[in-house]
């Protein structure tokens, strides 16, 4: 086991664990089974061995509906695992973080909702990045709702402050393959697939990639162990992990 990353996600988490009153079934109380500070799977399946930070042009901004942080099969995580710029702020309908809104008004920063288009007003949906990102003259910084469908619908509609920000709807081909929740839809994807479109629209490929792959190998042994499999050591998405690392360390 690894000491978790300090990363924003983490500090969210352990904020969520010593204010909120009440808690998920998981973290009421002992816990089911001892989990890995790192990497929150249990010890014989901990993946911080696998786990790589990559540097990045773009941030990503997580606002998390209340019990995200405390759910070991949320993405969020996972993408604050590689994403170095990746900032993690609870959402609350009526208490906004200061800091929040001074990171959107960071002239450093080119702030992106990422939403369905069509939940927006059309003169706000851009279908790319808006000028001052690609351009270069700000780095893009995308805000994710991380939460059901219905918690980031919610968060969308009752955040003004993010009224005046542009919309980007991604239109992704494939199918979402997050498998440790159930969705009513196959495309909707989860936050940490939704992450790595928009690295790559940043141009951030390496990093896409990476997370990708780390999204798959978490996945695979979450369900290993929820299962009581063994680790496969010579899975596929490790593989795949593996060999984006050795890539980029020979370039």
């Amino acid at each position: 086991m690894a000491p978790p990353l300090p990363h924003a996600v983490a500090r969210l988490r352990s904020a969520c664990l010593e204010h909120s009153e009440t808690r998920p079934r998981l973290d009421r109380g002992e816990a089911r089974k001892e989990r890995c500070p790192g990497c929150r799977l249990i010890p014989s399946h901990c993946a911080c061995a696998l786990r790589e930070r990559v540097p990045t042009r773009a941030g990503i901004c997580l606002l998390m509906s209340e019990f995200e942080p405390l759910k070991p099969s949320n993405t969020g995580w996972l993408v604050a695992d590689v994403v170095a710029d990746t900032q993690a702020f609870a959402w609350s309908r009526t208490a906004v973080d200061p800091a929040l809104l001074a990171l959107l008004a960071d002239p450093r920063w080119q702030p992106v909702v990422v939403f369905p288009g069509e939940f927006a007003a059309p003169d706000r949906v851009v279908a790319e990045l808006p000028p001052a990102a690609a351009e270069g003259t700000r780095r893009p910084l995308f805000i994710l709702l991380d939460g059901t469908w219905a918690e980031a619908r919610k968060a969308f509609r009752k955040s003004p402050y993010l009224d005046r920000l542009p919309v980007l709807g991604l239109h992704p081909e494939q199918l979402s393959r997050y498998r440790l929740r159930r969705s009513w839809h196959g495309h909707h994807l989860c936050t940490a697939e939704v992450a790595a479109l928009c690295l790559a629209l940043a141009g951030d490929l390496r990093a896409a990639r990476t997370l990708e792959a780390w999204l798959d190998v978490y996945s695979d042994r979450y369900l290993r162990a929820r299962q009581s499999l063994p680790v496969d050591a010579d899975a596929p998405s490790q593989r795949t992990l593996l060999a984006l690392r050795d890539t980029a360390r020979a370039a």
